[in-house]
């Protein structure tokens, strides 16, 4: 019996090493892209805590001083609105599991008539301006339960909102009374 022997050819110095690295910069970029893929995971899983730390890091969110997070998908001109003006806004309202509980189109609202993160965002908008908002459970509802809707206790909310215009409140209530006074069996009508 007999074994053939096959010559080897030398490799070029520094080979291994460089062999050596490359398989270590694999390992530590699939080490690098499995840590964020865990991250997001846990955020979504985790706490309303845990989500925001690890929303606020995400491309173009900004955190407020009152813990308001936010991101401009598309920016408005403009002034912004005030306490005293009534927003007309189309939006989207979900749950931190993308479940939808409230959606209005061309709905007015009193800047302050709303939670207080929702106020604050309508006053960082311009006409025309898209956001993308986060709120905390203490910048919308707490731990109380708003009446008749499916939003529990403690719920962070997310909300895509469009600011369309604002007018004041003051101007709206004289459209208003005019509106009134034309109609048919109002006070001013026949």
């Amino acid at each position: 019996m007999s074994n053939t022997a096959v010559p080897l050819q030398p490799v070029q110095k520094g080979t291994l090493t460089r062999l050596c690295i490359g398989l270590a910069l694999v390992a530590a970029a699939g080490a690098a892209i499995a840590w964020s893929g865990t991250g997001a995971v846990v955020a979504q899983a985790g706490t309303n805590a845990d989500f925001l730390s690890w929303n606020k890091k995400q491309s173009g969110v900004v955190e407020t001083a009152s813990g308001l997070q936010y991101q401009v998908v598309k920016a408005g001109e403009g002034d912004s609105p005030t306490d005293a003006d009534v927003a007309l806004i189309n939006y989207v309202g979900t749950l931190r599991d993308g479940k939808q509980f409230d959606k209005g189109e061309r709905t007015p609202f009193p800047v302050t008539g709303v939670v207080p993160g929702f106020t604050e965002a309508l006053k960082l908008m311009q006409k025309g301006g898209k956001y993308r908002i986060w709120l905390k459970p203490e910048l919308a509802y707490g731990d109380k339960v708003p009446p008749g809707g499916p939003i529990p206790a403690d719920a962070l909310l997310t909300f895509d909102v469009e600011l369309i215009d604002f007018i004041p409140m003051a101007v709206l209530q004289q459209m208003q009374m005019q509106q009134q006074m034309q109609m048919p069996g109002g006070p001013g009508g026949q």
